[in-house]
C-alpha cells in the first residue's frame, strides 16, 4: 500500500486529534487505533510516511473520513476509485463463480447486514473494500446451495448488490451502477419478495436519473406502485411508501409539479401511519418525507424553492437518522440557499453535510457545483471555503 507524504498527514492528524472533545492524547489515539505511541508520533512530526491501512485505523480512531487526513486528495485517487476494478471483477462471473469455501448462511446473512448499516452511515471505503470478495462468496454459495437455502441466498444477493450500487453511484461508475441493479432484478425472481420487488424498483430509479429520463422514471415507479403490496402492516406501508417519495422526487425533475404534489401528498400520509426507521434498506417515515420535500422543492425550482427555506425553518433532520439521508437534506438545502441569495447559508449547509457524511459530500456533484458557484461569488477570497472547494474538487 503507497505510504503517503510526511508533514501534511501528521499535521491534519495533530489538529483532528486536538479539536476531539474531549481532546485526545497521542497515548489514546495510539491506542485507538492498534498503533504503535513512537509511530504516531513520528508521523505527527512528519518523520515518517503512513500507509493506507494505518491511516484508515487512524481515521476511524478520530472518527474522520481518510480522505480528510490525506495529502493526496484528489477524488481520482480515492481507494474507493482504486476498488472500482475488483468490484466488477467480482460481478462478472455472477453465473460462473470459480469453485471455493463460502460460510454458513447465518454469517452471510450478518456480513449482508453489516454492509447494509456501512451503506445507510455512507461509509463507502468499507464497502468497497469488503464487498467484492463477498459478492464473489454469495454468487458461489447461491449456485451451490441446496433448494431451501436458495430463497435466502437470492435475497443476500440483491441485498449485497445494492450496497455495491450505492458506491458505484456515487463515485460516478454509472455503467458497473446499472450493471448491478440488472443483477438485483436478475435474482429478484428467485426471492418471492414482493416487497424486495419495490425496493429494487426505488434503486433503478438512479438509471433514469443518470440518463435524465425522468418522465420514464415516473412511469417506471408508477407501475411498480401498481404491482406493489397493499398498505397494511408497517412494512407494505413503508415500501408503497418509500416509492411515492421516489416518485415525487422524479417527477419535479420532469418539472411535473403535479404529480410532484400528488406522490408526496401519498407519502406524507403514508409516514404519518409507520415510525421512522429503516425498511427493507431505505429509511421511511415522517422525517424522510420532510427530507424529500425540500428535494422535490429543489427539483422543481422557480418559485418552489421557498418551500424549501420554509421546511428548514421550522425543522432539522434527527441525529438517528441514516448519514446519508440526513447530509442529503443539507446538500439539497445549500442548492436552495445558494438558488435565493444567501451563499453564507448554503456554505454552513454544505460545512454541516461535510461533518455528517464526508465520503457522500464530496462526491455529490451538486456539492463540487456549489462550491465552484460560491468562489466565484466571493469577493474576496476565503481559506476556508477555497479549502473546502478544493477538498471537493471544485472546478
Amino acid at each position: 500500500m503507497p505510504a503517503h507524504t510526511r508533514g501534511g498527514v501528521g499535521a491534519r492528524i495533530a489538529y483532528y486529534r486536538s479539536v476531539m472533545r474531549p481532546k485526545m492524547t497521542q497515548q489514546q489515539l495510539a491506542e485507538a487505533a492498534c498503533v504503535a505511541l513512537g509511530t504516531i508520533r513520528k508521523i505527527e512530526r512528519g518523520e515518517r510516511g503512513v500507509g493506507d491501512s494505518t491511516l484508515e485505523a487512524i481515521a476511524d480512531a478520530l472518527g474522520v473520513d481518510p480522505m480528510r487526513l490525506r495529502a493526496d486528495r484528489g477524488p481520482a485517487h480515492t481507494p474507493v476509485h482504486d476498488a472500482l476494478p475488483a468490484l466488477s471483477a467480482a460481478i462478472a462471473t455472477y453465473d460462473l463463480p470459480e469453485d471455493g469455501p463460502a460460510r454458513p448462511l447465518h454469517e452471510l446473512r450478518a456480513a449482508v447486514a453489516e454492509a447494509s448499516r456501512w451503506r445507510l452511515g455512507a461509509q463507502y471505503t468499507r464497502i468497497a473494500r469488503k464487498l467484492p470478495d463477498l459478492l464473489v462468496e454469495l454468487a458461489r454459495a447461491y449456485h451451490q446451495a441446496p433448494s431451501d437455502q436458495r430463497t435466502e441466498l437470492a435475497r443476500l444477493l440483491v441485498r449485497a448488490y445494492r450496497s455495491a450500487d450505492a458506491v458505484a453511484y456515487k463515485f460516478g461508475a454509472r455503467d458497473l451502477s446499472a450493471r448491478l441493479i440488472e443483477l438485483m432484478r436478475w435474482a429478484l425472481p428467485e426471492t418471492n419478495d414482493p416487497l424486495l420487488a419495490a425496493s429494487v424498483a426505488y434503486v433503478r430509479t438512479e438509471t433514469f436519473f443518470a440518463a435524465r429520463a425522468h418522465v420514464s422514471g415516473l412511469r417506471a415507479l408508477e407501475q411498480a406502485l401498481d404491482a406493489a403490496p397493499a398498505p397494511c402492516a408497517a412494512p407494505e406501508i413503508a415500501a408503497r411508501g418509500a416509492l411515492h417519495m421516489r416518485a415525487a422526487v422524479i417527477a419535479g425533475r420532469a418539472r411535473d409539479a403535479a404529480s410532484a404534489t400528488t406522490h408526496l401528498h401519498e407519502a406524507r400520509a403514508l409516514a404519518d401511519r409507520v415510525p421512522e426507521d429503516v425498511y427493507y434498506g431505505t429509511a421511511f417515515g415522517p422525517d424522510s418525507v420532510r427530507i424529500h420535500e425540500v428535494s422535490v422543492a429543489v427539483s422543481l425550482g422557480d418559485e418552489h424553492v421557498g418551500r424549501a427555506l420554509d421546511v428548514a425553518r421550522e425543522w432539522k433532520p434527527p441525529t438517528d437518522l441514516p448519514a446519508e439521508r440526513r447530509s442529503g437534506f443539507y446538500i439539497e438545502l445549500a442548492r436552495a440557499q445558494l438558488w435565493s441569495g444567501r451563499p453564507d447559508h448554503a456554505f454552513e449547509s454544505l460545512k454541516v453535510a461535510r461533518r455528517i457524511a464526508p465520503q457522500h459530500t464530496r462526491e455529490h456533484p451538486w456539492v463540487r457545483e456549489d462550491a465552484a458557484t460560491l468562489r466565484r461569488l466571493k469577493r474576496a477570497d476565503s481559506e476556508t471555503l477555497t479549502n473546502f472547494a478544493e477538498w471537493c474538487a471544485a472546478t
